[in-house]
């Protein structure tokens, strides 16, 4: 039964579910209903289907992650990037409106729900943090950049086409001169309407005299209400025959459970979609659930967390919809309306349900401008360009992977935007791997501490060089703990003992135990001595019985002060005299490199 929970986490908490617990999800999820629906719609319009295939994506795949998931308080559902990167990759191989364009995006959500459960099984959740938080961030404001200005043409009443910002710029400047000033009569007041509600209406309400929890529904219902508002007004005007795009008629009804079609040509070419997709939807969804988890407490499972939105892709795919993740603004709007466990998320599906059968013939008039605004509002939020100068002022490098991000994807498009990422994520670690900070250090007076001589005061004497590496050793760092070592012992003619301290090693692979040989023969035909010192229990355990350790001309010393005390007693002696400073704050404690 444990090893079944730990698959089927509803019968962990579904045991000691409770009436309050029900009535608190139930309150989140009517306050989620009535901000997906709306979001739904206009989620679909981004990814280029029709409005109802954003509704269909917002009931089972929320019912297979209540079964699945680990978080108490995710919104799984349509997401804006996923949406954008989901009419990016099946944009290049079929026609918006056409049926194999809706074939494609069903498969494409079917097939990143196999990677994800997949990635889940095998516990392969750590593959998302190839993917640094810098890169992460640039792409999310990239792809927000991205999609607010594709929703201009909605906007403004033109056509207009592009997957780059520069060209979806210049075909709106293109058609600029055809605008409709009745569809922006709709779109800019519809906008500012929803900026509004998003940024300044709930501390108008609350001094009007509402409680905080009224206001926040209020607010929440801020894109309910421009919907209605503008339906009745497109409605009482005809502006459908004036040029305004309309939503038009949306099926009711249910959808019928179906696989997709497997076409081999098309499973193909959408592997790699799918692929990205899938970690871009993962590191956004577990991101969100581990922040509102630590708030109370609560902790989620990386592994099944893959599973439980695998699951939902699947439920999507069946169900006629596509791509889905984890909402972050959705989530928060969960976790403060009081969701207590992953019900709420299925309770919200009923109300998902009931709206596709009973509400749709209502929408046939709303605006396609009015979705547009509430999609340019909702990623809006997700720009983030004074992280640029926050970035840049702590890593120079991770700057320059964020802008890279950036700037790839917004002059190149979305796939070759996560690539770019991923690429250069890689290329930064293998770098910083590859160069480790070395440091030789010398004791700090009146202790046993070893810190770097190049940033405090210390003894070192001239017979014992001791090293202090910053990380594992392995292939692609070992030829460069060579050459600096033997460049370091070169330096300094009167050492006889060099001294490794392994603090930081977690690992040693059998390119670096090369390397180690290597070094240890070459000293010891120059003379010095080689040894180790601070060396970790599992590094300990695999060098035991190798050819390394048998020919090793030093020893391996528990501590760095042993090791100084036994190999020059004299200079060790004379810092045991001296008295120890006072500890002052400042680098000697928290420097990034000590």
């Amino acid at each position: 039964m444990k090893t079944l929970s730990t698959y089927l986490p509803i019968l962990d908490w579904g045991r000691r579910y409770n009436r309050a617990q029900a009535t608190d999800d139930l309150i989140a999820a009517v306050i989620v209903t009535i901000m997906l629906i709306p979001q739904s719609l206009a989620y679909a319009l981004l990814a280029g289907l029709p409005p109802e295939i954003g509704l269909y994506a917002s009931i089972l795949p929320l019912v297979a992650y209540a079964l699945f998931g680990t978080s108490r308080a995710l919104a799984v559902g349509p997401v804006a990037v996923v949406s954008l990167m989901t009419a990016s990759a099946v944009g290049e191989l079929a026609t918006q409106g056409t049926p194999e364009y809706l074939g494609a995006a069903i498969l494409l959500a079917f097939l990143s729900g196999l990677i994800l459960i997949a990635m889940g099984l095998f516990r392969l959740g750590f593959l998302a943090n190839l993917l640094s938080h810098p890169v992460v961030s640039g792409f999310i404001t990239a792809s927000g950049l991205l999609i607010a200005a594709s929703q201009l043409k909605h906007i403004l009443g033109v056509s207009a086409s592009g997957h780059t910002l520069i060209e979806i710029l210049a075909s709106l400047v293109e058609r600029i001169g055809t605008a409709n000033v009745y569809a922006m009569a709709v779109g800019v007041p519809a906008t500012a309407f929803l900026f509004f509600m998003r940024a300044r209406a709930k501390p108008l309400l609350r001094r009007a005299g509402l409680g905080p929890r009224a206001a926040d529904i209020l607010v929440k219902a801020g894109p309910v209400a421009a919907v209605a508002l503008t339906t009745l007004a497109a409605h009482q005007f005809a502006l459908g025959d004036k040029g305004v795009k309309l939503v038009g008629h949306i099926p009711s009804g249910l959808p019928t459970p179906t696989l997709p079609s497997f076409d081999p040509a098309l499973l193909r070419d959408l592997l790699v979609p799918a692929l990205l997709i899938s970690v871009i939807g993962f590191v956004e969804s577990v991101s969100v659930a581990q922040t509102l988890a630590a708030k109370k407490r609560q902790r989620i499972a990386p592994d099944q967390e893959l599973i439980g939105l695998g699951a939902a892709n699947i439920a999507s795919s069946i169900s006629g919809g596509y791509p889905v993740t984890g909402g972050f603004a959705r989530s928060v709007v969960n976790f403060d309306a009081g969701a207590e466990t992953p019900a709420a998320g299925a309770y919200t599906a009923i109300g998902i349900a009931l709206a596709t059968l009973f509400l749709t013939p209502l929408i046939a008039d709303l605006p396609q401008a009015t979705l547009a605004a509430t999609i340019i509002v909702a990623v809006l939020s997700l720009v983030d360009l004074k992280a640029l100068t926050r970035v840049w002022a702590y890593s120079k490098s991770d700057f320059a992977a964020m802008a890279g991000t950036i700037l790839v994807t917004l002059g190149f498009g979305v796939e070759p935007g996560v690539l770019a990422g991923v690429g250069v994520s890689l290329a930064l670690h293998l770098y910083r791997s590859a160069r480790p900070h070395m440091a030789v250090v010398g004791i700090v007076p009146g202790t046993e501490h070893f810190r770097n001589i190049n940033r405090h005061d210390v003894i070192t004497g001239d017979k014992v060089l001791s090293v202090r590496v910053d990380e594992s050793l392995f292939f692609a760092n070992s030829r460069y703990l060579e050459d600096r070592l033997l460049e370091l012992v070169a330096e300094r003619p009167a050492i006889e003992h060099m001294v490794l301290v392994c603090t930081a090693v977690n690992e040693i692979d059998a390119s670096a135990l090369e390397s180690l040989e290597e070094i240890n023969r070459r000293l010891g035909d120059g003379g010095v001595t080689f040894h180790l010192s601070e060396v970790k229990g599992p590094v300990a355990d695999r060098l035991k019985g190798t050819e390394f350790l048998a020919h090793l001309t030093g020893s391996v010393f528990l501590t760095q002060y042993e090791a100084f005390a036994a190999l020059d007693p004299e200079t060790a002696h004379i810092a045991e005299a001296r008295r120890p400073r006072k500890a002052t704050p400042g680098p000697f404690w928290i420097g990034p490199q000590i």
